[in-house]
């Protein structure tokens, strides 16, 4: 791998990670947010819930895992 190719990977990445982090950040204000492939409303299980926490979309597009500490 080049160093060009290294630092569009890189930059890819990046936009990524900052997308995620956003939706997450969205999504736990309370904001209604939908799934960008499916358009479903995404929801945020907590760890109450005694499911697999994190956000998920009804079918399944959007899958973030989250790790909470009470």
């Amino acid at each position: 791998m080049d160093k060009q190719s290294f630092a569009r990977l890189q930059g890819l990445s990046a936009n990524s990670y900052n997308a995620q982090k956003s939706l997450i950040k969205n999504v736990l204000a309370g904001r209604q947010v939908t799934c960008q492939h499916c358009g479903t409303k995404i929801r945020v299980v907590l760890p109450a819930d005694q499911q697999t926490t994190g956000l998920f979309c009804d079918k399944g597009c959007t899958n973030i895992e989250l790790d909470f500490v009470l």
